[in-house]
């Protein structure tokens, strides 16, 4: 046990060391305008080169993937047809589909699915 907790020391301060040196020998001490401008051709940009991130779209973005988890944990329902009570699992099956619904209808009602404002 006395070994394992030194070997883990050692390859913590080993890292620790490649780390240190790395961030050290990795600075960049001058910071180039031109360099860090966007490319167009040696001119000056006419625009911001970043493009305004709509917000709108990443909640519609994290709606769709927490109902698309839940559709995936809908496909092991299907699977456990055969092994359980048909009463328990239509009252599961049901109560599941149902939470979902409330949580799309209330998304809904929130404004949250209009695309246009």
């Amino acid at each position: 046990m006395m070994l394992m907790t030194l070997a883990a020391a050692i390859i913590v301060m080993i890292i620790t060391a490649v780390i240190l040196l790395l961030n050290l020998t990795s600075k960049k001490t001058l910071l180039d305008r031109e360099k860090s401008s966007p490319f167009e051709c040696g001119f000056d940009p006419k625009s911001s080169a970043r493009m305004p991130f709509s917000l709108h779209f990443f909640l519609i973005a994290i709606i769709f993937l927490i109902f698309d988890v839940e559709i995936t944990l809908l496909f092991p329902l299907i699977i456990s047809m055969k092994y359980n009570n048909m009463l328990i699992y239509t009252t599961v099956m049901t109560a599941f589909i149902v939470i979902l619904l409330m949580g799309l209808f209330h998304e809904w009602s929130q404004g949250a699915l209009t695309w246009t404002s």
